[in-house]
């Protein structure tokens, strides 16, 4: 089992609303996530999943508790933790290459010309975008879009890669390709991934845990689902498998009957 290496201590998030009560949107979030590992967070809208990951990346702080990356306590972005948004986020007025050679001189200075180079051609190529790395951003499609934003975020060789939704704008079939991107790309660079999603089934056909948030506000950690499917995984396979029926149905029970949204 691989060893835990990202602890989250009794995490509480607050937010000051003027001339009324504070607004908590998670409190009481305790989890250890292990090294290597693929997680998902998977809740209703408001509970809490984008708060956490910004917490997560140091892009916001806890009003309480501790984060801790290798025993380290998070108190700010680092190039140990890479973020892919929903929305990609590429420069328009650079190509794809120069969008990924950005974060890689920005966090790698000491390297020369020729292993940027190397570097990002190798992320370009993980990706299968070799034919598009002279284009910018507005000549290439949604799918290959994220692409670019997954390879650059990997370029810099983060411990734990943060996904918020990164392929819930996207049609059925390239959010199917992209994730199957993601299984290989894990599986070659070996890091953590921790991933926002409403999707139950991308939920168990990436994960190796799922993380299963109670409804905001106050919202925190209801259950964990360990999902064992062994790797690589086949989404058609895995259509009739027991064990991907069980978490399927576990995450159903769990959103629908136990913690259905109530009706706004």
């Amino acid at each position: 089992m691989s060893r835990k290496f990202l602890s989250l201590q009794n995490i509480e998030k607050r937010f000051e609303i003027p001339s009324k009560d504070d607004y908590i949107a998670v409190t009481d979030v305790n989890l250890d996530i292990r090294e290597n590992e693929i997680v998902s967070i998977i809740g209703h809208s408001g509970c809490g999943k984008s708060t956490l990951l910004n917490m997560i990346s140091g892009l916001d702080m806890q009003s309480n508790g501790v984060i801790l990356l290798e025993n380290k306590h998070i108190e700010g972005p680092g190039p140990e933790r890479a973020v892919v948004f929903q929305n990609h986020s590429l420069l328009p007025w650079l190509s794809v290459y120069d969008n990924i050679a950005l974060a890689v001189k920005k966090v790698m200075p000491s390297l020369s010309k020729s292993e940027v180079k190397a570097r990002v051609e190798k992320f370009i190529k993980m990706v299968n975008l070799d034919a598009a790395k002279d284009k910018k951003p507005d000549e290439i499609s949604g799918g290959m879009k994220q692409r670019v934003g997954i390879a650059r975020a990997l370029s810099i060789e983060p411990k734990v890669l943060l996904m918020d939704e990164p392929f819930g704008a996207l049609d059925s079939l390239t959010r199917a390709n992209l994730q199957e991107h993601l299984m290989r790309i894990q599986e070659s660079v070996k890091n953590t991934v921790i991933i926002i999603t409403h999707d139950i089934d991308e939920a168990v056909l990436l994960s190796d845990r799922v993380i299963m948030m109670t409804n905001g506000p106050s919202a925190t950690v209801g259950e964990i689902l360990e999902v064992n499917l062994e790797r690589p995984r086949d989404r058609v396979s895995l259509q009739s498998d027991p064990e991907y029926i069980r978490c399927r149905e576990a995450i159903l029970e769990f959103l629908y009957k136990k913690f259905a949204k109530e009706d706004e």
